[in-house]
């Protein structure tokens, strides 16, 4: 359980580039879409 609560917690941070500019946020588009990028896949 706590490694599916882990993995939700990860996608979450690394998600919040695409909906907030606080805390977690790309710069410059390529620096978005890297980071993106290497989450997909």
């Amino acid at each position: 359980m706590q490694g599916l609560e882990r993995k939700h917690l990860t996608l979450r941070t690394r998600l919040k580039r695409l909906a907030r500019r606080t805390i977690c946020f790309s710069k410059s588009v390529a620096v978005h879409d890297t980071t993106i990028g290497l989450f997909i896949n």
